[in-house]
């Protein structure tokens, strides 16, 4: 099987690709549209700031490749937020596959969220197997706020979509390679698909 996951200004790539390995999948990290084209699957990883995210995506036209491609894809964590219409961070316009925006957390909290909490109100083949209220790893100050592709929903100060799909898009806002067994059986559920 062959897995692009792309390549940008975004940390967090190579624990991705240490997961994958653990599944016994091997992996290219690369931002060559070629390859990324030819893939059976695309996983859109990152940590890092939006506005700068974007500009580099759009410079390079991974903006619009992502945007036409037909196999699977998984955004984590900046790739959701990334996924989505627009964020608050930089007051960024985005890939608009879904229509959610993202919003930052009110400060009346721990900002950023992070560290394990729950995902509820499962829904469809990537939570394959995977229990209502499961614990899986945060990340973040940004969050999707919820919409009409959520396919699973966390609270922390506010009620956010920790998971949205759309036609061959996926995503999670927590970090499935963070999270033991359980972001183990989500990979293993996307590499299915």
């Amino acid at each position: 099987m062959s897995i692009a996951v792309i390549k940008y200004n975004a940390g967090n790539i190579r624990s991705v690709q240490i997961a994958l390995d653990r599944l016994g999948v091997s992996s290219v990290v690369t931002d060559d549209p070629d390859i990324i084209r030819s893939a059976e699957k695309v996983i859109f990883p990152g940590v890092g700031e939006a506005s700068s995210a974007m500009k580099y995506l759009k410079e390079r036209k991974l903006d619009e490749l992502i945007l036409s491609l037909k196999q699977p894809v998984l955004g984590i964590c900046l790739g959701l937020q990334l996924m989505c219409s627009y964020t608050e961070e930089g007051n960024t316009s985005c890939l608009g596959i879904f229509d959610n925006r993202v919003i930052r957390f009110p400060e009346k909290d721990k900002v950023p969220h992070m560290g394990w909490n729950s995902i509820s109100d499962l829904k469809g083949p990537l939570f394959e197997s995977i229990a209502d209220d499961s614990h899986v790893y945060f990340v973040h100050s940004y969050a999707a706020e919820p919409g009409v592709d959520q396919i699973a929903g966390t609270e922390y100060i506010i009620p956010f979509a920790s998971a949205l799909q759309k036609d061959n898009f996926y995503a999670t806002q927590f970090h499935p390679e963070k999270s033991g067994d359980i972001g183990q059986q989500i990979l293993k559920n996307f590499m299915e698909l």
